[in-house]
């Protein structure tokens, strides 16, 4: 049985949907916070578990049985390491034969801010005795299409990158990684390094969209006070403004590149293409 975590999210969803193409429906556990948002799966044959990284009682229960268990990365930054940790001592509880933990490309070098908390639950892992596989995804393209619709109201695609090279991929991509691991053999001890084979800038980012879109979007370099900012001044919240201002920073260092390639061969084709996810993103 394969449990996999924050499964009502964007990447948990995903990786269900890889899983089930492999798998009974029956023999994959859903565990949620809000049950209610995975009816859909639960329909399916899915099983639908309660499971609250701030409550250790429901990850016990969630986790019960499990052969393998994928840790998708708790959405609260800030409030990682002590919910990981929860996690993980309750997969220990439970005898879990596999953890897989998503992670963020290079964390123990990384110049990304996020890093830290991701670096700090490897270790965890690493101390908790359990067998474990370590998937360090880079970012989302996904990510970076979000601010589509606003640079093509405003014919500026704005950020702090500079000309740092973006080796990201779909979340789908990732998604069929992980379902690829937890159906795999011999993955404990493993750590990935994932990550899109074409790298970008952001200043080839906005000339696809223009190219695709027919209309004038150019890139213009922040300094990543000045970008967060902005940010701010378009409503996100504090925290999220200074993670990605972070981020965008931490590109401009090489924080995401990488061209390992380990992502297509994980999951036997090539990784989705800028071209075809920009595309997406305009229709």
């Amino acid at each position: 049985m394969i449990v996999v975590t924050g499964a009502s999210g964007q990447l948990g969803r995903l990786v269900i949907k890889e899983l089930l193409k492999k798998l009974p429906a029956n023999e994959i556990v859903a565990a949620v916070r809000t049950p209610e948002k995975v009816a859909d799966l639960a329909a399916l044959g899915v099983q639908v578990r309660l499971a609250d990284y701030a409550q250790p009682a429901t990850l016990d229960a969630a986790f019960k049985g499990a052969a393998q268990l994928l840790l998708i990365s708790s959405s609260e930054v800030g409030q990682r390491l002590p919910q990981h940790r929860n996690a993980i001592d309750a997969a220990k509880r439970a005898g879990v034969g596999l953890v897989a933990y998503t992670s963020v490309l290079r964390a123990d070098t990384s110049p990304l801010g996020l890093a830290a908390e991701h670096k700090e639950t490897e270790a965890l892992l690493r101390a908790s005795g359990l067998p474990h596989v370590v998937l360090r995804n880079g970012w989302y393209t996904e990510n970076y299409l979000a601010s589509v619709p606003t640079a093509l109201q405003h014919g500026v695609y704005i950020g702090s990158a500079g000309e740092g090279k973006i080796a990201s991929a779909a979340r789908a991509d990732y998604a069929a990684a992980a379902a690829a691991v937890l159906t795999g053999a011999g993955q404990a001890g493993k750590v990935y390094e994932l990550a899109g084979d074409e790298a970008y800038t952001l200043t080839e980012l906005a000339a696809e969209i223009a190219r695709q879109s027919g209309k004038a979007v150019v890139y213009q370099n922040l300094p990543e006070a000045d970008f967060k900012e902005a940010l701010l001044g378009a409503g996100l919240p504090e925290h999220v403004a200074g993670l990605l201002s972070d981020s965008d920073a931490g590109v401009s260092k090489g924080g995401l590149f990488d061209d390992g390639h380990q992502l297509s061969r994980l999951i036997g084709r090539p990784t989705t293409t800028l071209a075809t996810l920009v595309k997406a993103a305009l229709a």
